[in-house]
């Protein structure tokens, strides 16, 4: 007869028994030496404490006492609740208590279990194990370890199709059962509980919800797992076995403080780690103890809990004594991932933590040999200066071990440099969800070692981690907001605007340019009241009755103004909240506010919508932005269910290591791809549960056929990155020749020579333009080759004079100045005319939604892979500076271009791929082809040219018509009446000004600015 004890029970207890190595020993409830009110097999647990202790050895009495101390510990659960009770007995487990048996009364430490001779210990798996206490149960299978029941399980029939392992886990949970309640005495030792219906596996820790348990498997299993007897004994066998469940025990088992809502107590928790999560760790423990290779790329989606793996590889680290003391240094790349990973680390009360304050706080603990966990922001680097001459850095040690969180981005550039030359010995684990492997950045270059296929060390995939019920399915809904652009009006009106102001033909393409620009439509006001309602009406009638909340994801910080006071209009103020980056706001201050804080469009918004000023929304935000913890305070209330704030509106901020489980529905208005889209779409994927809600799945409203970008971002080929990491090598090759190129265009010149005098006579030797152009065409090769091959110490002996080849770069390349001088005068103007000429056919909704879970299918075919390649091609040898003439491309032909693309983006994105691939090839064609003409008038260069003879008497006449030809690009588009009393035309002309002189080695003398500025005012 088939039933749970003669399938599953039987099953798990017979895969237990046969394990080779330190075996489990079986016996029957029935016969277990102890009474059904005992806990503790008192026979075993006095044995273990004789065996494992010398003291107690001599005087087997003292065996007793610890047991009564053990029972105490139980009978305080119902004073300090399970989970404190729990966290008591654990730090008994782990040898962390002392008693006075020692000689003289002398403390000594108490040892339950000995963890690093595993035959010392005695293991026990049991059935129907008879227990009483406020009720009667007979636990279905029970493993004792000393006589101590650390793990219990629970399982089900395999032959009724309406049972899953759910139901076993009820049993601890809930119903008429309810251990964790009913009988809380015995799980006051306890480890982990399991529960299995004979075709799945599941464990969790006490008091955990259903979405806090998991399946045990190994990354290995890339593929679907197919349920049955089969799988569970494999994952009994995975997690069950001596080995891991002391692992488990002595490094993973962890208790945290969380909290619960914003006007809550904090509460405790007991956390377990997943299974890929226990693999990574200690693989990273054995690397690091190894010694070799000193890398390696942990690739876990978005979600799957790296922030807590990153807290266990530390913990294990700073607990291995063969490491001497290491230091720990967790990196990540934005203040928001830097909150989230400290308040992790600090919610488990992590021994020796500092959260670096600041660069030289950083600088003070490397060098003065700091111990302990580091948690920083990459940035923190920027004011480490290399110093070649030093190979040891700032500090030389090599048990100092870097975890990098979110492995790409700022890794690839100067500050991932700094980093690595002031830890030159040091470790490097970078930790992602979302890598990138193009030729200048790539983080399997980066990270993965050469050593490990596919260059990572372990790999959790999307598909592994939905399977598992680590995160959760995202549905993409398309809702895309089509456009209607009034082309005819739209370039009448552009003419006049034109003709009225005397634009030449460049300053009308770079006024075009700037206006031709996608934010310029996403951003008119029908588009953005249409797009509003629609959010209002779906977050009203599809997301707030699930008691779930959203976030909305729109072009730039106007647009996050823009969409606030429309939501907030429709929604209520209290239920709406902007979280941004406004160090460097785009919406300017206005005249009189001695404080610089009101904004004037933050006004315009309430006027427009006839609402009261009641309060500085702009101020709010910004004390939002550079206060932690009301930034902190603010993501508490959006996580409370309990609270009003239901949308939060961002634009860059909160894409990234923001975890609100909460958060059910993105609204995404913004063009994102790759990496980013991932990311983006992952902090709907969290698993969330509460009393009275269970969320199943992320969803992603996309105003803009995103979700099409999803097939390219998910597709991965393992062949293909390891060519483009393996080209590398080719590139180092390529670098010294390409070095000397360059450099051959400067014979004989000093490069130790600063200053003016010293580009002064680098640019005499590229006298003409086209001398410039074959240089810059050089540069270009050399720059994609470094950062190819950067962060590589290859690179060390070439430093100084590819640093000096770049600063002579920038002193030839143009400023370009004219195009953001016309758009500071004029483009408010051509913004108006825009959008009074832009409005809104309908919301589509009758795309077909993609859902991605384990299920989903993204590959790339053939051709797509061969034209990546070329991609890769064109990025490495393509443009890096453009010679193009100025040709005014129509305003209205732009505007309707950009709209077909945008449409088409959502049905034939594979097309749109290719044409753009077509695109840039023949413009790296046109580029290369054409030259760069320059326009200047007489009676200015003659006047400026006096200038600089009387500030610098010994110039000679070339470089002086350099400095002149770009200062009179500056006067030239300053001829706007009103600049001077606009809030940005001062401010565009002193900056082009600053940069102009900075290219030629003149940016700190302070008197040639103040002349050439008085000049440059001379002409308004």
């Amino acid at each position: 007869m088939f039933n749970e004890q003669t399938v599953t029970e039987n099953g798990i207890i017979d895969r237990l028994k046969a394990l080779s190595g330190v075996k489990w020993t079986y016996c029957h409830g029935e016969n277990l030496p102890k009474q059904a009110q005992d806990i503790f097999v008192d026979e075993w647990l006095k044995d273990a404490l004789c065996s494992l202790n010398p003291d107690i050895a001599k005087q087997p009495d003292y065996a007793d006492e610890v047991i009564y101390k053990l029972r105490g510990v139980i009978l305080e659960s119902r004073h300090t609740g399970l989970v404190k009770a729990n966290e008591n007995f654990h730090e008994w487990l782990m040898a962390e208590k002392t008693l006075p048996f020692g000689e003289n009364g002398d403390h000594i430490t108490i040892n339950l279990i000995d963890f690093d001779n595993l035959d010392n210990n005695h293991f026990v798996v049991s059935q129907q194990v008879h227990y009483i206490a406020a009720t009667e149960v007979y636990f279905d299978i029970v493993l004792y370890v000393n006589g101590i029941p650390l793990v219990l399980g629970e399982v089900k029939t395999a032959t009724r199709p309406s049972v899953t392992w759910q139901d076993g886990a009820a049993d601890f949970m809930g119903g008429k059962k309810n251990y964790w309640k009913n009988v809380e005495p015995y799980f006051v030792p306890n480890l982990l509980c399991f529960a299995s219906e004979g075709k799945t596996f599941a464990y969790g820790a006490i008091n955990a919800r259903v979405k806090d348990w998991g399946p045990w498997h190994n990354t290995a299993q890339a593929e679907d797992i197919v349920p049955g007897m089969g799988a569970v004994l494999n994952s009994s066998e995975g997690l069950l076995n001596p080995q891991t469940l002391l692992q488990l025990l002595e490094s993973f088992a962890l208790f945290s403080t969380i909290k619960t809502g914003k006007n809550s107590p904090p509460k405790r928790i007991k956390i377990l780690p997943r299974y890929p999560q226990f693999e990574a760790a200690k693989q990273i423990v054995e690397r690091v103890k190894k010694g070799y290779p000193r890398k390696g790329l942990i690739w876990h989606f978005q979600g799957s809990g790296k922030s807590l793996l990153m807290l266990y590889a530390a913990r294990m680290l700073r607990a291995d004594n063969d490491l001497k003391n290491p230091t720990v240094l967790v990196v990540v790349d934005r203040r928001d991932l830097d909150s989230q990973i400290s308040e992790t680390f600090g919610g488990a009360d992590v021994k020796n933590l500092v959260k670096v304050q600041s660069c030289k706080k950083l600088g003070e603990h490397i060098e003065q040999d700091s111990r302990g966990i580091l948690i920083t922001t990459i940035f923190k680097f920027k004011d480490v200066e290399i110093d070649e001459s030093n190979p040891k850095g700032l500090n030389d040690r090599d048990n100092i071990i870097v975890l990098v969180d979110e492995a790409h981005r700022t890794q690839e550039g100067s500050l991932g440099d700094k980093m690595r030359w002031a830890l030159p010995n040091a470790h490097f684990y970078g930790l992602t969800g979302t890598p990138i492997s193009g030729i200048d950045r790539n983080t399997f270059k980066l990270f993965g070692a050469e050593e490990d296929p596919g260059r990572y060390m372990n790999r959790y995939s999307y598909k592994q981690s939905i399977r598992d019920g680590a995160t959760n399915p995202v549905k993409f809904e398309p809702r895309l907001a089509e456009l209607r652009v009034d082309q005819d009006a739209i370039n009448e009106e552009f003419e006049r605007l034109a003709e009225e102001h005397d634009l030449d033909e460049e300053e009308r393409a770079a006024l075009s340019k700037r206006a031709g620009k996608l934010a310029v439509m996403l951003k008119a006001p029908k588009r953005m009241e249409a797009v509003s309602s629609d959010i209002a009406h779906h977050f009203t009638t599809h997301v707030m009755p699930k008691k779930m909340k959203g976030m909305v994801v729109v072009y730039d910080r106007d647009a996050c103004v823009q969409m606030y006071y429309l939501l907030s209009k429709k929604l209520g103020f209290d239920a709406v909240e902007v979280v941004m980056n406004v160090d460097q706001a785009p919406i300017k201050s206005t005249e009189g506010d001695k404080k610089g804080k009101v904004n004037k469009d933050w006004r315009k918004w309430h006027d427009d919508l006839g609402l009261p000023v009641e309060k500085n929304d702009f101020e709010r935000w910004q004390q939002i932005d550079g206060d932690d913890q009301l930034q902190k305070d603010l993501i508490e209330s959006y996580k409370d269910p309990n609270q009003p704030l239901q949308l939060l509106i961002v634009t860059a901020k909160l894409l990234t290591g923001f975890d609100a489980p909460i958060c059910y529905c993105m609204y995404l208005d913004k063009p994102l791809r790759d990496h980013t889209l991932l990311q983006a779409m992952c902090r709907t994927n969290r698993l969330y549960e509460n009393d009275e809600v269970r969320k199943d799945m992320g969803l992603i409203i996309d105003y803009l056929g995103v979700f099409e970008n999803l097939r390219t971002a998910l597709a991965y080929n393992p062949d293909e990155i390891e060519g483009v990491v393996e080209g590398i090598e080719a590139f180092k090759e390529l670098f010294p020749t390409q070095l000397d190129k360059c450099l051959a265009y400067f014979p004989g010149v000093d490069r130790t020579q600063e200053g003016f005098e010293g580009i002064m006579a680098a640019q005499e030797c590229i006298p003409t333009n086209e001398k410039r152009d074959e240089f810059a065409q050089s540069f270009g090769v050399l720059a994609k080759l470094w950062s190819a091959i950067n962060p590589d110490s290859f690179l060390a002996p070439f430093r100084a004079d590819y640093k000096w080849l770049a600063q002579i770069y920038e002193s030839a390349r143009p400023v370009g100045q004219t195009g953001s001088l016309v758009w500071a005068a004029l483009g408010p103007e051509t913004i108006k005319m825009i959008h009074e000429h832009t409005d809104i056919n309908r919301i589509r909704d009758d795309i077909e939604e993609l859902v991605m879970d384990e299920h989903a299918i993204f590959t790339l075919t053939d051709k797509e892979q061969e034209q990546r390649a070329k991609r890769l091609e064109i990025d490495l040898m393509g443009r890096l500076r453009g010679h193009a003439d100025p040709k005014f491309i129509e305003l209205g032909e732009r505007l309707e271009k950009l709209r077909q693309d945008y449409e088409s983006g959502v049905i034939k994105a594979i097309d749109w791929l290719k044409g753009l691939l077509d695109a840039a090839k023949e413009t790296v064609k046109a580029e290369r082809d054409t030259g760069d003409a320059v326009v200047t008038e007489e009676d200015n260069k003659q006047a400026l040219t006096k200038l600089f003879i009387e500030t610098r008497p010994e110039t000679t006449p070339k470089l002086i018509g350099d400095v002149v030809e770009q200062i009179d690009k500056i006067v030239k588009a300053t001829r706007f009446p009103g600049w001077q009393e606009s809030n940005s035309g001062p401010r565009e002309i002193q900056k082009a000004l600053i940069v102009t002189l900075a290219q030629f080695g003149l940016g700190k003398d302070k008197e040639l600015f103040n002349k050439a500025y008085a000049y440059i005012e001379g002409h308004y």
